[in-house]
């Protein structure tokens, strides 16, 4: 059977179902194709990729629930509340987890059917393209059908990178899918990367109780963050019980039935064992290209096995375009989301865009972490001149209202023309707080600027302005 689009998305991730959504609000007939594992009660897959089904949201579910016990187990009685021993039960957690994944998802299945684009389950594989009435149209194989389309949106996503000789059931050695659904507060828990996933997972688990070891091959810690915001970070996880060495060379895994058993090297080149209950491994994603068939067209892809892009994410074959984590770049929803929108205005014939320079980052740890622009250490190695304001929250009153003083807002500005560089952010809702840097810096905003907006008080965004003022050297609360 062949059915005829305009556009066929491949991928029902947050880059492909936004930029299914956005190419049909523009007009055109639109089609999405999902064939991954994670199967509503139909049998049919689920939309919203990995971030909704084992990634973004349910980690963000965990990490609150985990909050609210640490909170209940620890800090309740600061504020004077009495509530005893808390307990965790973890079946519980896991199914609120879950039923937040499926009212989510569900709900992009609406979001198509009142977009009117048509939803198709299988994998999109190339198949090859013809010319028709002058025009070319790509074929291709989903499930059963043969699909002509006249453009092609690449949105497949990437999987979890394993390592060598070490198999993930998810049972004892989980990826990040297994990590989201450990059954039982692990006693001891290794986690093999201290990126974003082993931090926010690990801090899930401990928070409830496990004693958690993250081993990180780099030899510094969030080598990605400002250097002032790794730092901060190390001394709070520390502080919170967060073991993370830095530095270390895996060697062999054991598995067995009563856990795993670690070797590896530390940075002084001491060979260390490292005993747990689980594992989590998380040493970073790779791109998912299974079964597009990319040969059978001449696709390019390079030799990470990213689909080649330009700055609008146009591949090398005219109508066929790549967005996401299928491409280079951040792996992030939001920015696949920015993409899968510039594609799909840029397919109608709009002027679509996205600034890859205001793309935020965010750690949902507690505290949490936040940045948008450019780092210290970069301005330094490129030298550039700037000015930095750094303000703690513990100078806030309603940081100290809530019970969280720690971190700090740290905002960077060039030294010539105050314009803002860049936003960095440790502390209580960091993630919502960046969001004030990343427009100061899409409307090209300098220090000034923010220093001269009135902030509503009491709030946590005072300290961001605050950090403004710092740059100036006329902070008024610090």
């Amino acid at each position: 059977m062949s059915k005829e689009f305009d556009v066929l998305v491949v991928g029902g991730g947050p880059g492909g179902y936004v930029a299914a959504i956005r190419a049909a609000q523009l007009g055109l007939a639109v089609a999405c194709c999902e064939s991954n594992p994670y199967a509503d009660p139909k049998g049919e897959p689920r939309l919203g990729g990995t971030c909704l089904n084992v990634g973004c949201i349910p980690s963000k579910a965990l990490l609150h629930t985990s909050h609210l016990f640490d909170e209940a187990a620890h800090h309740f009685a600061d504020q004077g509340i009495a509530v005893g021993t808390p307990s965790i039960d973890v079946r519980r957690m896991l199914e609120r987890k879950d039923g937040i994944v499926r009212q989510l998802t569900s709900g992009i299945k609406g979001l198509f059917k009142k977009n009117k684009v048509t939803q198709l389950n299988g994998l999109g594989s190339f198949v090859g393209r013809k010319e028709v009435a002058g025009s070319e149209v790509w074929e291709m194989k989903v499930g059963d059908d043969l699909v002509e389309t006249k453009q092609v949106i690449v949105a497949t996503g990437s999987k979890a990178r394993h390592l060598p000789g070490v198999s993930v059931d998810n049972q004892i050695v989980c990826d990040n899918v297994g990590a989201l659904d450990i059954d039982s507060v692990p006693r001891r828990l290794a986690v093999i990367g201290a990126g974003v996933i082993g931090l926010e997972m690990g801090s899930v688990w401990r928070r409830l109780g496990s004693e958690v070891t993250l081993l990180e091959a780099l030899p510094e810690f969030l080598s990605a963050a400002d250097i002032d915001v790794a730092r901060e970070a190390a001394k709070i996880f520390a502080k919170q019980g967060l073991k993370i060495i830095t530095g270390i060379e895996i060697g062999d895994v054991k598995v067995s039935q009563k856990g795993v058993s670690i070797d590896y090297r530390d940075k002084d080149g001491k060979d260390q064992k490292l005993d747990a209950d689980r594992l989590i491994v998380s040493v970073g994603r790779i791109p998912n290209t299974d079964g597009l068939n990319p040969d059978a067209v001449g696709l390019k892809l390079n030799a990470r096995g990213q689909i080649e892009v330009d700055g609008h994410c146009r591949t090398n074959l005219p109508g066929v375009w790549a967005v996401g984590d299928v491409v280079a770049g951040p792996m992030l929803a939001h920015k696949a989301m920015e993409e899968g929108v510039m594609v799909a205005e840029l397919i109608a014939g709009q002027a679509g865009h996205c600034n890859f320079e205001t793309i935020p980052w965010v750690i949902y740890t507690s505290p949490e972490i936040a940045w948008v622009g450019q780092t210290e250490q970069q301005l330094k190695s490129e030298g550039v001149a700037y000015r930095a304001g750094k303000i703690p929250f513990a100078a806030n009153g309603r940081a100290l209202g809530m019970g969280e003083p720690g971190g700090f807002v740290k905002l960077l500005a060039c030294a010539e023309t105050d314009r803002i560089l860049g936003v960095h952010i440790i502390g209580a809702n960091a993630s919502e707080l960046i969001s004030e840097g990343v427009v100061a810096m899409e409307f090209g905003a300098a220090s000034e600027d923010l220093a001269r907006i009135c902030h509503a008080h009491p709030t946590l965004s005072e300290v961001v302005h605050e950090a403004a003022l710092a740059c100036d050297k006329r902070p008024l609360h610090f």
